[in-house]
């Protein structure tokens, strides 16, 4: 399920879900992964999409950096069908190792 840390791209991986995915709401985490933390070595973005619609998005800058290296955000959604979760994060020099693919299949 996590995803291994390569040189200092950022990478996402996802933890258990809670919630039963029949047209309820639904909690999913999210850990970004990344070697740094600093001013100027830092996750730039986080984002996650829901059937390739954007449902969260978190920014960072130089001052506004994510609470750690690694950090878990959590979001809730609504599902009403099978639905394709797609997580990606991004480090403001080397870019993002490749998004982290999620399916809730409704009941």
């Amino acid at each position: 399920m996590a995803t291994a840390m390569s040189a200092s791209l950022a990478c996402v991986s996802w933890w258990e879900a809670s919630g039963t995915p029949n047209c309820c709401a639904m909690m999913l985490g999210i850990t970004a992964t990344h070697n740094a933390n600093t001013a100027s070595h830092h996750t730039e973005w986080l984002k996650v999409t829901a059937n390739k619609k954007e449902v969260a998005r978190w920014d960072y800058t130089k001052e506004n950096r994510p609470e750690g290296a690694v950090f878990t955000k959590e979001i809730k959604i609504k599902v009403t069908e099978n639905t394709e979760i797609v997580a990606e994060a991004s480090c403001n020099n080397h870019g993002s190792k490749g998004p982290a693919k999620h399916k809730i299949m409704v009941k």
